[in-house]
């Protein structure tokens, strides 16, 4: 990490604040009424909340809660993609690169007096940089909103295939109509809300969730390992997709959308501070990353599937409780997602003005576009590897390193190979390389769609059934004897 130099810009920084704001007000369309409307979280506290000044201990714990979701659930299908022993390291690497890009975000927000990420863009890009940060930010929400669908189908599926004992064949058995239920029950009701301020409580039912899977993951380690057969490809120290693997990892660490927030949250926020912060919180995410990662792993090995929770038994009633819990958490995360994306709509190609609400049947008619299109998307493919590696390499991986790299590189004065701009060139570099070479192999290896393995029971829990079957048929037939 490179060390905090607080007052480095001391000379430069009302000069470059003036400049840039004056950037702004010399636009007839400036942006800065509604720059942080992208931002997920700040949509989600109140007024009253952000005068409300936290602690860094405070400010970690919402850090942390921000970057610890549902991508924690793909880590061990990433070790498997580059190999368990280069995963890990793959894994601490990408920690690196994030905690410096935070850093470099908010280093960038000081030298042009703009504090948020639309801010920092249109400082440095202008309008063009504004809009194409949109774009990200609208992609990023929207194909996460599709993984979601994805995890659904999957999970509640399961469990209520074990809940009823109905057959395969069964209507309720079939992913598009649990899906289909889910979205008219759930997900449209509280997508059609203009304030969804109270959705901010589930911040903590959402690492609750994530702690009782955890739980439950390192509770079926034993008896699991040994039920999963050998494979040649278990334990390889390095394997060959590494960029599909970046991509699931920046999509587990991303949390860049709500930096500023979390910065301007904190009582006397200083560089110093916030690298204090980053630093803690990258840390703590890091290592419950690694333990899903090689929990999940050491149990499944190379059978591990983009979505853990598919890799267990039909009839394993602690897991179909985590999958339950999973399935709530992101059910209540899909709304915020929803607004994300719709609030970019609005205001990026609709053009809405921030004082004006947009007509009722413009917001009904925008809501409901989007729910039905990531449900359509959703139930083409039922493989959450691939709906990450996309989501990481198209979005997460451009905003996580790319954008914040540049926009430091653009803002900061000399050279571009100065020295201590250098370690910025290389996080640009390698975000750009992650970003290009995934797209290509990705769309090369299209036919990983098919090699999902929803709806059919995994090989080793049919095997165990059969031995269960075969003990109490011999059992039956010794007690007839």
């Amino acid at each position: 990490m490179i060390s905090s130099k607080a007052n480095e810009n001391s000379c430069i920084l009302d000069n470059n604040r003036s400049k840039y704001q004056q950037f702004s007000e010399d636009r007839g369309s400036s942006i800065d009424s509604h720059e942080n409307a992208f931002d997920d979280m700040k949509q989600l506290v109140t007024d009253e909340n952000n005068e409300n000044k936290s602690s860094l201990h405070y400010a970690s714990f919402n850090f942390i809660n921000s970057i610890i979701g549902s991508g924690v659930i793909g880590i061990p299908y990433a070790l498997h993609e580059a190999g368990f022993g280069f995963g890990l390291l793959l894994l601490a690497f990408v920690a690196y690169v994030t905690d410096y890009s935070l850093i470099l975000m908010v280093k960038a927000g000081h030298i042009c007096g703009r504090f948020s990420y639309q801010g920092i863009m249109e400082a440095a890009f202008g309008k063009a940089g504004y809009i194409f940060l949109g774009i990200l930010q609208f992609f990023y929400p929207f194909i996460a909103m599709v993984s979601y669908n994805v995890v659904v189908g999957d999970t509640v599926t399961k469990v209520i295939v074990r809940l009823t004992d109905i057959g395969p064949d069964n209507i309720f058995a079939k992913r598009e109509i649990i899906v289909l239920i889910a979205t008219i029950l759930i997900t449209v009701p509280l997508c059609l809300y203009r304030d969804i301020a109270k959705l901010a409580k589930i911040s903590f039912f959402s690492l609750v969730c994530i702690a009782f899977i955890l739980f439950s993951i390192m509770l079926r380690i034993g008896k699991l390992s040994e039920m999963v057969p050998d494979h040649p490809h278990s334990w390889r120290f390095f394997n060959s997709d590494i960029i599909p693997a970046i991509g699931i990892m920046a999509f587990a660490f991303m949390c860049h959308h709500n930096t500023f927030l979390i910065y301007s949250s904190m009582a006397d926020a200083s560089q110093k501070k916030w690298e204090t912060i980053t630093h803690a919180s990258i840390l703590t995410s890091l290592i419950v990353a690694c333990v899903f990662g090689i929990a999940g792993y050491s149990t499944f090995k190379a059978y591990s599937q983009g979505d853990l929770l598919e890799n267990y038994c039909w009839d394993d009633d602690l897991m179909n409780m985590s999958r339950l819990l999973f399935s709530i958490q992101i059910l209540l995360t899909y709304p915020i997602e929803c607004f994300v994306t719709r609030e970019v709509v609005e205001n990026s190609i609709i053009g809405k003005d921030p004082d004006v609400p947009i007509s009722e049947r413009v917001h009904y008619g925008l809501t409901i576009s989007i729910i039905l299109t990531t449900y359509l998307i959703s139930m083409a493919t039922d493989c959450l590897g691939v709906v990450l590696e996309l989501n990481g390499v198209l979005a997460a991986v451009p905003l996580a390193y790319v954008l914040p790299a540049m926009c430091y590189l653009r803002l900061e004065e000399g050279s571009m190979l100065d020295r201590n701009k250098i370690p910025a060139l290389g996080v640009a570099i390698f975000g750009f390389v992650v970003a290009v070479l995934g797209v290509i192999f990705l769309f090369m290896d299209l036919e990983k769609v098919n090699q999902c393995s929803h709806g059919h029971v995994m090989a080793y829990c049919t095997d165990r059934n059969s031995t269960i079957d075969q003990i109490a048929s011999n059992s039956s037939k010794i007690n007839r004897h």
